[in-house]
């Protein structure tokens, strides 16, 4: 540790791995790091306690530790998301270019927001309770004016709370400010989302129906329909490997893993890793895909290219019908089959512990009873998708 504090003191005053050392040493030795104009504050007895873990054989690099002698890092504010990024490169090590794109651009949103109702960039440490709450008017007169969501407010407060506490965390903070921790907007009159679910009659008489799919991309095509038929997130399909596709096993299945190498890419969450079986139109449609989807791979283009060949073709009703509530579908399949709330959440890659409610026991369900179950709820193949 008097290591780290002696290399860091060749370095620029504002050295964040100085300051961290600090923080880190003053915790050794039982206080908590203060810059020296707030320890000039503190009550004398504190002080002098301070100036007690001062030993005769120490170096000044320890009594800066302890007297605040290491001025705090001048990262800025329009700096915090790529030093965020930095420290959370083994995080997301799994992340395809495409979900770093996604993870990135919501943060420097909501750090360009922030800035914008601060009216200047700011050193990320001066980020206080006042400057949340600033944040929170400027998005309340927005959402006055531009009839903006809550959520999408709460989004950016979500994010910069994270933020500026994995910042913290990596500075050694013992006691970290939360300034965003009471921060939010509610809006008692907006209406719960919750994605649609297509009808299985609407399924069956329109988009089985000879010629219903003519225009659309074969690849967006099939991914549909596995998704119809294994309710995996539409992602999880047009994003698998070829490794992914396992046609020559005794149970034909799908396996949504974490991927390195040259198809990279981040699962959900750990429950979400799971194989489900290929049956029906879902077996049909990889067989002409064994190779998986490339034209859609790593991008996010298939979810407006098939809402938008859905909707303009009738294939989904009116009014707020996506691609997306064909999960939604899917579990209501099964509910009409009284399967229990643990086997659904287990196949659809949710916590079968939050399900549950409990501790999960036993092994997870085989592939050969999940294409068991899977048959009794399949729709029948009509040739034209044979």
């Amino acid at each position: 540790m008097d290591a780290r504090l002696a290399v860091g003191a060749a370095r620029k005053d504002h050295d964040t791995e100085l300051f961290s050392a600090a923080v880190a040493m003053a915790a050794t030795r039982g206080a908590q790091y203060k810059p020296a104009v707030d320890v000039a504050q503190e009550p004398l007895e504190q002080i002098l306690s301070r100036l007690d873990q001062i030993g005769s054989k120490d170096g000044p690099e320890v009594a800066k530790a302890m007297l605040g002698g290491v001025e705090a890092p001048s990262l800025m504010l329009s700096e915090l998301v790529a030093e965020i990024e930095r420290i959370s490169s083994h995080d997301n090590r799994f992340k395809s270019e495409e979900q770093m794109r996604l993870w990135r651009n919501p943060r420097l949103r909501a750090v360009t927001n922030l800035t914008t109702a601060l009216g200047e960039d700011r050193p990320v440490l001066s980020i206080d309770a006042a400057a949340a709450r600033r944040h929170k008017q400027w998005w309340q007169e927005r959402r006055a004016k531009e009839d903006q969501s809550h959520e999408t407010a709460n989004k950016d407060f979500s994010n910069m709370g994270s933020m500026l506490a994995r910042y913290y965390d990596s500075l050694d903070f013992p006691d970290p400010a939360q300034p965003y921790s009471r921060i939010s907007i509610v809006d008692k009159h907006a209406p719960k989302k919750r994605k649609a679910e297509i009808p299985v009659a609407w399924i069956r008489d329109r988009w089985l129906k000879p010629g219903a799919f003519d225009g659309l991309e074969p690849e967006a095509r099939d991914v549909l329909l596995i998704s119809l038929e294994t309710g995996c997130r539409q992602s999880e399909i047009y994003n698998l490997p070829p490794a992914g596709i396992v046609l020559d096993a005794p149970v034909p299945h799908i396996e949504i893993a974490f991927e390195t190498g040259p198809h990279r890419r981040e699962v959900k969450n750990v429950a979400s890793l799971r194989q489900m079986p290929l049956v029906g139109l879902a077996l049909a449609a990889a067989r002409r895909h064994p190779n998986g989807f490339p034209k859609y791979r790593g991008k996010s283009s298939y979810s407006a290219e098939v809402n938008g060949f859905l909707r303009d073709n009738g294939l989904v009703p009116p009014k707020g019908y996506t691609a997306g509530g064909l999960r939604h579908t899917w579990e209501s399949r099964w509910k009409m089959q009284d399967l229990p709330s643990d086997d659904r959440a287990e196949m659809m890659g949710h916590s079968v512990g939050a399900a549950r409610n409990r501790e999960v026991y036993g092994d997870p369900m085989s592939l050969v009873r999940k294409r068991v179950l899977m048959l009794r709820v399949a729709f029948e193949v009509p040739e034209h998708l044979a």
